[in-house]
């Protein structure tokens, strides 16, 4: 925190960038909160960063964050968010995760989406991104979103390059982590869970990552689905500004 102003980094979902957050930051008092939204490796400005790994997306972050900051991780976001945070916990002041995990504990779990998102990477890395973009806004994780939230989802996908998102699920997708359950409790800063109403597997987990933070809380955003930076904003604001303090 600066002369009062407390500095955010704030990490998008996969197959977005740091705009999606644009929405949000319009929402943040400025006299309040500095964000910072970077793109991550094999994503955006950062597509062409290899290896895409969670040591190098934690490391991009790092060198481009302030020397201490309060740390958001959307869905891909929260999983390098945990990575960092455990990488470097006392850089950050605070930790919200939106519609995140601690990764998959089952090992033939991880294993078949491993194989999935091998899988899916063989496929896209050839499409375009408009073939691309209808493929991914039509899983059914994503049901419900707003004609509106899917319009702004679909421009800062085109943000990307196949390609580079194929290298994304092949080094840090769902099957590639290690679980973090068993480090979470290493975690001492005050943090919030978030996840949206309609999507019960993360509001599962959001009570699961609550729990085994030592200093957490979980929200609930109402009427929202998987998308909270795109469809929710200003209750995400709201969530970011309120667990500041």
């Amino acid at each position: 925190m600066v002369h009062g102003v407390e500095d955010v980094v704030a990490l998008h979902g996969f197959a977005g960038t740091g705009r999606i957050w644009d929405g949000v930051a319009e929402r943040l008092d400025p006299a309040r909160f500095r964000l910072h939204t970077p793109d991550l490796p094999g994503h955006g400005s950062a597509s062409r960063l290899r290896p895409v790994t969670f040591a190098t997306c934690v490391d991009h972050v790092l060198a481009a964050a302030p020397e201490r900051f309060a740390l958001c991780g959307y869905s891909l976001g929260g999983r390098v968010a945990l990575h960092l945070v455990l990488a470097a916990p006392e850089r950050v002041t605070r930790l919200v995760l939106v519609s995140a995990t601690g990764g998959i504990d089952d090992d033939g779990e991880r294993a078949l989406r491993r194989r999935q998102d091998e899988q899916l990477a063989d496929e896209i890395e050839h499409e375009s991104i408009e073939a691309f973009t209808t493929r991914w806004t039509a899983l059914p994780l994503f049901d419900g979103a707003s004609p509106e939230a899917v319009a702004l989802w679909r421009a800062d996908i085109a943000r990307n390059d196949p390609a580079a998102l194929a290298d994304v699920l092949r080094g840090i997708g769902t099957g590639a982590m290690e679980p973090l359950w068993p480090r979470l409790g290493e975690l001492a800063m005050p943090a919030v869970v978030v996840a949206g109403e309609r999507d019960p597997k993360y509001v599962a987990l959001a009570s699961r990552l609550s729990a085994a933070l030592p200093a957490a809380a979980s929200l609930v955003v109402p009427g929202a689905g998987h998308g909270l930076p795109r469809e929710a904003p200003g209750e995400l604001a709201a969530a970011l500004a309120l667990s500041s303090g």
